[in-house]
């Protein structure tokens, strides 16, 4: 069963589950660097697929701000077919008690960090993409694309 969404992608495409196939899941390992200029690199550490269902798949955002990550999963088209927002790596906020013992929250921005991913695995999906989210809206900056073969 395949369903169409409306939007200013032109080629999205939705696939529905199929209840035939047993679910997967995929562990996906990066490291993640930022350059002297601002750029952001991602290196390819691992990847593990196996069985089984993500207990809370509420885990991701739904929409994402200049920085954030999207990581679609594609098909042997390079059409997605499901995407995850994921808050930027690159950024970690900590809280701590300060001097007069009250909470305080301290945004760290890092150079080099690591990204691990865990997603249900769609049945179609050849390719994992993770591009950055820009200041336009619907757009992104493509940073890696992982083949899963």
């Amino acid at each position: 069963m395949v369903f169409s969404s409306c939007g200013t992608k032109k080629n999205s495409m939705r696939y529905a589950l199929s209840e035939d196939t047993t679910p997967k899941l995929i562990f996906l390992n990066y490291t993640i660097s930022k350059d002297e200029k601002g750029q952001i690199h991602i290196g390819f550490i691992n990847k593990i697929i196996t069985d089984g269902k993500l207990k809370n798949s509420n885990i991701f955002f739904k929409t994402g701000s200049k920085g954030d990550l999207k990581c679609s999963q594609l098909d042997k088209d390079s059409i997605e077919i499901t995407s995850v927002i994921v808050q930027n790596p690159l950024v970690k906020i900590i809280e701590y008690v300060n001097d007069s013992l009250i909470f305080e929250k301290k945004e760290l921005d890092l150079n080099r960090s690591n990204l691990s991913l865990r997603l249900h695995l769609h049945s179609k999906t050849k390719y994992i993409s993770i591009s950055e989210i820009t200041d336009k809206p619907q757009t992104g900056k493509s940073l890696i694309t992982t083949k899963l073969d």
